[in-house]
């Protein structure tokens, strides 16, 4: 009976340990979803910028022909017009405020404005050893078709 009454005392404290043991496996879990939940919340938010100022390019750009000179066969699409157009969009929407550090990049095809945007996020329950924030990025096509 002697080293029942033993070995329960040195099971003592047990229950404690494996309860804080718990709760920090449930605190990193709780952490992990709230900096996914973020990430996902900013690549949303980047795909709508980068698909209005994909469309806002190809439409400026496609307009500005047709009431200057017409189409033709096939629309003629200039990269610097395709910056400005997309530059101008970013602008009007806000998007330097909403998104800090926001960069965007703008790659015209034949038939197509391709806009890429990229922005740094911070992260609501970030690890103290994780030293750089990371950086969302989204990319948005628009083509433009000349049909009859």
């Amino acid at each position: 009976m002697s080293r029942r009454l033993g070995a329960a005392r040195a099971e003592r404290g047990q229950t404690s340990l494996l309860i804080v043991g718990l709760a920090v496996v449930v605190l990193l879990m709780v952490g992990v979803v709230v900096d996914a939940s973020a990430a996902y919340l900013r690549r949303s938010g980047l795909d709508s910028l980068a698909d209005g100022a994909a469309l806002a390019a190809a439409e400026g750009i496609e307009s500005s022909q047709v009431y200057v000179g017409g189409l033709g066969p096939r629309a003629d699409l200039d990269p610097a017009m395709a910056r400005g157009y997309v530059a101008d969009y970013l602008r009007a929407a806000g998007a330097g405020g909403h998104y800090p550090g926001l960069r965007y990049d703008v790659a015209v095809g034949t038939d197509r404005v391709v806009v890429r945007v990229s922005a740094p996020l911070r992260l609501p329950i970030a690890l103290p050893a994780s030293g750089s924030r990371p950086v969302i990025s989204a990319t948005a096509a628009s083509f433009v078709v000349v049909g009859d």
